[in-house]
């Protein structure tokens, strides 16, 4: 994660944020048969309204190489959070910045604003197909499936949550 830096994402980053989103959510084959959702993904201005959009920034070059939108329960864009919790959704990387820890560094951005805001856990939802690296990722960090936050947006669209207790001493 050397040459990375996760910042609140500003108004002139709000197109690049929506461009990369929605290409990694395609390249992950996240929107294949549906309808609606690129729009959401591109809507960076109404999720920063309500949450917090992050970014991953590459040191030497400014260039943002991945987004997150960072939540509190009762907030439009909260799905799964309850009280106490928060959480995280449209964690992105730019297809041709992956692998360079982006991904890693947003995730840990948002468990640390958690910590900071005093919650106590920290919740996301995956869809059950999703790549393979993404679970390792949040396994890596700590989460753990927690079958209480799964469920259905829509017909065939599964998503599982996982959740991080931010109480345990690690």
């Amino acid at each position: 994660m050397t040459g990375l830096r996760v910042r609140r994402a500003e108004p002139a980053d709000f197109p690049v944020v929506a461009r990369l989103t929605v290409a990694a959510y395609e390249a992950d084959g996240q929107l294949k048969d549906e309808t609606g959702y690129a729009p959401v993904l591109a809507d960076v201005a109404t999720r920063a309204e309500t949450g917090e959009v992050l970014v991953a920034v590459d040191d030497a070059t400014g260039q943002v190489l991945g987004a997150v939108t960072f939540v509190l329960p009762g907030t439009p864009y909260a799905e799964l959070a309850g009280p106490g919790e928060a959480e995280f959704r449209m964690l992105a990387v730019d297809p041709a910045a992956q692998g360079r820890g982006a991904g890693a560094a947003l995730a840990t951005a948002c468990v640390a604003r958690a910590a900071e805001l005093g919650c106590t856990a920290v919740v996301i939802c995956v869809r059950a197909g999703m790549a393979a690296s993404a679970h390792r990722l949040y396994e890596r960090l700590g989460f753990v499936r927690y079958p209480e936050k799964d469920w259905t947006p829509l017909p065939g669209i599964d998503l599982r949550g996982l959740r991080l207790d931010l109480t345990v001493a690690g």
